[in-house]
């Protein structure tokens, strides 16, 4: 019976627009292969050893840099709140939703994702080292947003509801960002301490 239905000249004449319409979505990529090679002049060499201590000699001027104080204004990427926010000394942002520190907390941000500086940037996997940048803040101000209109209608129903909501707003000042300790030393787990992740 159902191949009664396919065999229609209608059906047909459908399943082959269809083809049709496909066959003009189609792209086919312009590929060119050609045969030359490089000559051995251009031939680019890497030096393992070479690009270790290039490597290493960046290292030695950021922690330099960071000994000196000469970073300039340092800036971080924070994961607070399920949200990420990029912060300088100084800022002021709002976390949305409840949050259980009260006014006047001085908290410590310990998700830093990214750190950086005038001339270098510190970027984590997913997070950057815990005790290696310390990001400071305080709660200013607990308060509710705005008031928001959540209206509904559906025409010629007789149906229409209108609420209001205002959401929990937390005021948080970043005091300080700072690099502590130098950049790529794996700093001495201390076995007493136990973590739960």
């Amino acid at each position: 019976m159902f191949l009664n239905k396919l065999c229609r000249p209608s059906m047909i004449r459908r399943i082959n627009g269809l083809t049709n319409s496909l066959r003009r979505l189609t792209v086919t990529p312009a590929v060119q292969f050609s045969s030359k090679t490089l000559p051995e002049s251009v031939a680019v060499t890497r030096d393992a050893s070479l690009e270790a201590a290039s490597g290493q000699n960046v290292i030695n001027k950021v922690n330099e840099q960071v000994a000196a104080k000469e970073e300039g204004r340092l800036f971080a990427v924070v994961h607070l709140c399920g949200k990420q926010f990029k912060v300088t000394s100084g800022d002021i942002i709002v976390v949305e939703g409840g949050w259980p520190p009260g006014t006047g907390d001085k908290i410590r941000l310990d998700k830093v994702l990214l750190a950086g500086g005038k001339d270098f940037s510190l970027v984590g996997r997913p997070l950057v080292q815990k005790d290696l940048v310390d990001v400071q803040a305080t709660i200013i101000e607990k308060t509710l947003s705005h008031t928001r209109t959540n209206f509904r209608k559906r025409r010629r129903k007789q149906y229409q509801r209108i609420n209001f909501h205002r959401n929990e707003n937390t005021m948080v000042r970043i005091n300080s960002i700072e690099v502590k300790g130098k950049i790529n030393e794996n700093p001495d787990p201390d076995p007493e301490i136990t973590r739960i992740f």
